[in-house]
């Protein structure tokens, strides 16, 4: 089973990298988007909530920051939320989880 919560997170990412780049020209946007949608998509496809639960902090954290110092919501505040709720998906998984040991 695949993790969807990630899935739709990671492609959020991804396009917003993209929309940044074709709105303002901005390549590090594109990059960041690309990077960042890649490995939350990895994470989600293997079902790494470690993977997850470390991108949702870094970009939840530099776009909370981004949000708060420009004022603007989108798209610093988007994902800075999706990030908040990707996070508490992990700490629901991680809660939650069977013990094997």
């Amino acid at each position: 089973m695949v993790e969807y919560i990630g899935f739709i997170y990671a492609t959020f990412v991804a396009v917003g990298g993209l929309i940044g780049f074709l709105k303002a020209g901005s390549v590090p946007s594109l990059a960041a988007g690309l990077v960042g949608g890649s490995i939350a998509g990895i994470g989600a496809y293997t079902q790494n909530f470690y993977i997850l639960l470390g991108i949702s902090v870094l970009l939840g954290g530099a776009m909370g920051y981004r949000a708060i110092n420009s004022g603007k919501f989108m798209p610093a505040g988007l994902i800075a939320i999706l990030s908040l709720i990707l996070f508490v998906r992990c700490i629901v998984f991680f809660t939650t989880k069977t013990r094997t040991h």
